[in-house]
C-alpha cells in the first residue's frame, strides 16, 4: 500500500505492507487524514516513534474480523488508544492510561498517513451522513478539547484564558464557551485570532496581556516548552492550569509558584468522541474556518511544508487518490 514512513526522516513508499487484521479489529481505508502538532513533534524525535505517523482520520471500514459486522462499509473516526482491557488501569476504567496501550502514529502502532489502518472495533465511531470528511477529521482533536470538561468543574462565571491560537487552542475556546460566559483566547497571529472573533469569542495578542493573576482557569495550548510557566503568570491562587501542550523538548522552570499559590495543574490528553461528533454534526461547533488547505496525498511534501507555516492551522491530506504515487 501507499504510505508515509518515519525512520529518522519522513519518506514515501508504494509497497508498504497492508496491516494484518486481528480478532475484533477493522481494516479501514483512509479517506482523509489531518496533520497535527503532535505529528510535527514526532518528526523532531518525540517519543522515538518509527513507522507510519498520523492519528487524525476519517475512513471506510472495508473488512472486519469478528462476529460484530455492523460497521462494515460505514464511515468512521477512531479513538487512538488501543488497550489491553486487562491491566490495572483498564480494570479501573482508565483505559486511556493502559500500561500496554499502543497509539497509531505515536507509540508502537502504525498510523493513518497510509491507505489502510487497523483499529479495535471498540475504538470506532460512525460518522453521521451530514458530516463532511474534512469536518470529521477534527473529531479526535475536538474530543481532546472536550476532555477538559471531563477533568475540571467549569462554572458559568469562571474567567478562562486559553494560551495559544493554534488548532487546539481555538478548539478549546469553542468548547469552553459552551459553559463559561468569560472566555479569552490569547495568541500571536491576528489572522488566526480573527477566526474566534467571528464566532463571538474575545481575543488578544499574548504580548498585550496584563500580567495579573485574575483567571480561574488557564489552558496552555501554546505548543511551546515554556507554556506552563506562562500559564502560571495568569492563573489565580487556587486556580487551575490545564496542560494541553506536548513537545519533544522541555523547559527548565521554577515550580515554587505552584506550591505558594496552591495551583491545580491538570495534564489533559485524549477525550470523549461522542460529544465531539454530536457538536460537529449539530453544527454547534464550526471547524471549517480552521482548514488551511486540503492537499492530495501525492503532494505530501507540500502538505508538511504548509503545516510548518506560522499562519497554518489544519492541513488535511486527501488520501482518496488512485494509482501509483512517485514522491
Amino acid at each position: 500500500m501507499k504510505a508515509l514512513i518515519f525512520d529518522n526522516r519522513l519518506y514515501f513508499s508504494n509497497t508498504y505492507p497492508v496491516p494484518l487484521l486481528k480478532e475484533n479489529q477493522a481494516l479501514i481505508k483512509i479517506r482523509m487524514a489531518g496533520i497535527c502538532a503532535t505529528d510535527m513533534e514526532i518528526l523532531k524525535g518525540y517519543r522515538g516513534f518509527k513507522g507510519v505517523p498520523g492519528h487524525e482520520f476519517v475512513g471506510i471500514v472495508e473488512k472486519i474480523k469478528g462476529e460484530k459486522q455492523t460497521l462494515l462499509g460505514r464511515r468512521v473516526a477512531g479513538e487512538i488508544n488501543c488497550v489491553c482491557g486487562k491491566c490495572g488501569y483498564c480494570r479501573k476504567g482508565l483505559k486511556n492510561h493502559c500500561s500496554r496501550r499502543t497509539v497509531p502514529g505515536i507509540a508502537g502502532r502504525d498510523g493513518v498517513f497510509a491507505e489502510y489502518l487497523t483499529l479495535p472495533l471498540e475504538n470506532l465511531h460512525e460518522v453521521p451522513a451530514n458530516l463532511a470528511d474534512e469536518e470529521a477529521v477534527f473529531t479526535e482533536p475536538l474530543a481532546a478539547a472536550f476532555e477538559i470538561l471531563e477533568q475540571v468543574r467549569v462554572k458559568g462565571d469562571d474567567r478562562i484564558l486559553i494560551l495559544g491560537d493554534g488548532k487546539l487552542g481555538i478548539l478549546c475556546s469553542l468548547v469552553l464557551r459552551r459553559v463559561s460566559s468569560s472566555i479569552l483566547l490569547a495568541g500571536k497571529h491576528p489572522e488566526k485570532l480573527d477566526i474566534v472573533k467571528k464566532q463571538n469569542i474575545a481575543w488578544t495578542l499574548i504580548d498585550k496581556l496584563h500580567l495579573r493573576k485574575e483567571y480561574d482557569i488557564v489552558v496552555d495550548a501554546t505548543g511551546a516548552p515554556e507554556g506552563l510557566q506562562k500559564a502560571l503568570e495568569f492563573v489565580k491562587p487556587r486556580g487551575t492550569v490545564v496542560m494541553k501542550t506536548t513537545v519533544e523538548k522541555s523547559a527548565s522552570m521554577n515550580l515554587s509558584s505552584i506550591v505558594i499559590n496552591e495551583i491545580n495543574v491538570v495534564g489533559s490528553r485524549c477525550g470523549p468522541f461522542e460529544p465531539a461528533i454530536r457538536a460537529l454534526a449539530d453544527g454547534e461547533i464550526d471547524v471549517k474556518p480552521l482548514i488551511t488547505e486540503i492537499i492530495p496525498f501525492s503532494k505530501w511534501k507540500r502538505a508538511f511544508a504548509r503545516a510548518r507555516d506560522r499562519d497554518s492551522l489544519k492541513v488535511i491530506l486527501d488520501m482518496r487518490e488512485k494509482g501509483e504515487i512517485n514522491a
